[in-house]
């Protein structure tokens, strides 16, 4: 009969909204097609150039096949491109100082308005060969290729298309092949002043959706599981017209005998899972918009008859998650790697009388994007290769991190999971969006009594 009522409740959720939620704006899809384009010239023109020269790549070569994509150039094709095209092959020729980046598409049509056609099938049958045709007239020294040990993200070459381009360019050029994954990385983690106009409003509709997920409007204490919630976040995803990078989680902590445990609550949670009064909920949430992801985590508490705010002792945790994340932050400094940043913030913590765990990463193009790892939850010594590499100014991440607090009234451990997308400039570290700094009711405004 429970299961009955409960699918119930959840068509009554789908198909009603009285909850009056202050989303932002959403474009059209012809409106995001030209935001997204205008976002991509506005890239290569105003910060390729330099990352090339910061990488020492005179000439980047990205080559890709329709639907085994290279993850980088997903990022360089038109709104209206969802794949490449046959094979797709695209040069980028830094042209010196002040000169700007040269950009030409090795394919059979334009490449959007940045990469024109530089190949004529009718007049040169051989792709190949007329890439080494370009590349001997420009004469590189060092050609960057997509082809790394660290970042996945950066490895998009396949090995059919690697060895072809070498054959076809000879000894002399393909001795001149090198790795680009410092500058594909660089592309990647990367936001512009554009970008980061946007980027807020894309953050603050993840927040939006949150808070109405985790409100009287969604759950129903004693109806709604936790599932009912996740496939809630599904589904009003897609009624604004967005997508996730990847499924919601929804995890409960209350007062049982039950610990904590990682794999659970990220991995392998249980399918049916009733929220009482007396819960504390917890969700990991993302969305992609306009090319860009978020990433979040934040917590809600299920009043108990009679209650009126959270309990102190769960405010005194939440304080404490919060103070970690200002700990972490203020030791970001450019160049410092993140492993350097993750020991440094794991022990002034810990001195503190904290019992952190720290688990950060870029966020971007990608949700787990590209850039300096900060710690891994089964990693807190570090994480060789993407954790050695420097941070470096305006690049985001999801400031991920938890920190475990005795709660007497429970007679157990609990932990406050954070995560929170967050920008790193000159001036430091600031939340896209701002963060939780209170957890949540549900309901908001207990009714009088």
């Amino acid at each position: 009969m429970k299961k009955i009522v409960s699918l119930l409740f959840i068509v009554i959720l789908f198909t009603t909204s009285p909850f009056a939620q202050n989303y932002p704006h959403v474009l059209s899809m012809q409106e995001r097609a030209e935001v997204i384009d205008d976002l991509l010239i506005d890239k290569v023109e105003t910060v390729l150039p330099q990352l090339m020269r910061r990488a020492d790549i005179d000439m980047w070569v990205i080559v890709s096949r329709e639907y085994n994509e290279d993850p980088v150039i997903k990022t360089f094709l038109p709104a209206t491109w969802h794949a490449a095209r046959r094979r797709t092959i695209l040069v980028m020729h830094d042209l010196g100082e002040g000169n700007g980046v040269e950009t030409l598409a090795v394919a059979r049509y334009d490449v959007g308005e940045l990469f024109k056609r530089a190949w004529d099938p009718e007049e040169e049958p051989d792709q190949w060969k007329r890439l080494a045709e370009i590349i001997e007239e420009r004469d590189p020294e060092r050609i960057g290729i997509n082809i790394s040990e660290i970042w996945g993200h950066a490895d998009g070459l396949v090995v059919t298309d690697h060895e072809e381009m070498k054959e076809a360019l000879g000894s002399e050029y393909a001795n001149r092949l090198v790795s680009a994954e410092k500058l594909a990385v660089g592309w990647l983690e990367t936001r512009t002043e554009k970008e980061m106009q946007i980027y807020p409003q894309i953050v603050r509709i993840a927040h939006e959706i949150i808070a109405e997920g985790f409100s009287d409007h969604v759950i129903q204490p004693g109806v709604t599981t936790t599932e009912d919630v996740v496939w809630w976040f599904r589904e009003k995803i897609r009624d604004l017209n967005l997508i996730t990078w990847f499924h919601p989680s929804v995890s409960i902590q209350r007062a049982d005998p039950e610990s904590f445990d990682h794999l659970r609550t990220f991995d392998s949670r249980p399918g049916e899972n009733l929220i009482m009064p007396g819960d504390l909920l917890h969700v990991d949430f993302g969305i992609k918009y306009l090319r860009l992801n978020t990433d979040t985590q934040q917590h809600a508490y299920v009043l108990r008859p009679g209650e009126t705010e959270v309990p102190d002792y769960l405010k005194e945790a939440f304080d404490n998650g919060n103070r970690l994340q200002d700990i972490f932050t203020n030791n970001f400094k450019e160049g410092r790697t993140g492993n350097e940043v993750l020991a440094m913030s794991l022990k002034e913590a810990k001195e503190e009388g904290l019992k952190p765990s720290i688990y950060t990463h870029p966020v971007g193009y990608h949700g787990h994007a590209a850039g300096t790892t900060l710690g891994m939850w089964d990693k807190q010594d570090g994480v060789p290769g993407d954790g050695d590499y420097p941070l470096h100014l305006n690049t985001a991440y999801s400031i991920e991190l938890n920190n475990a607090t005795y709660i007497e009234e429970w007679g157990k451990e609990i932990r406050i999971m954070l995560e929170e997308d967050a920008f790193f400039d000159a001036s430091g570290v600031w939340y896209i969006d701002g963060r939780q700094r209170e957890i949540m009711t549900i309901p908001r405004t207990p009714a009088k009594q």
